[in-house]
């Protein structure tokens, strides 16, 4: 039954990454990474389960977090062309 889940999760990420590859929108090639940050998490919590590593899972959660950070980034990133607010900067100056 694992090695089912872990071949479906393999498979996911391969899909994903033609999304990646081929996606026609930014969006499409973000979410496909977002994709493929979720599989990976996945996978680590399941070779933690595997081994009787329960370190494993506090990496997987660390992972998830910081790809969950990464993509909210990038997509402010995408849709105001910095990461940081003007008004943020003119309260600094001030």
């Amino acid at each position: 039954m694992l090695t089912a889940a872990t071949l479906a999760l393999l498979v996911t990420v391969a899909l994903a990454l033609a999304r990646a590859a081929y996606g026609p929108s930014v969006f499409d090639r973000l979410q496909a990474a977002s994709t493929i940050g979720t599989c990976a998490m996945l996978l680590l919590a399941l070779l933690g389960f595997l081994n009787g590593r329960p370190e494993f899972l506090d990496l997987a959660l660390t992972y998830g977090l910081l790809n969950v950070i990464g993509i909210i980034a990038v997509l402010k990133f995408i849709h105001l062309g910095r990461l940081v607010n003007k008004s943020a900067e003119n309260v600094e100056d001030a």
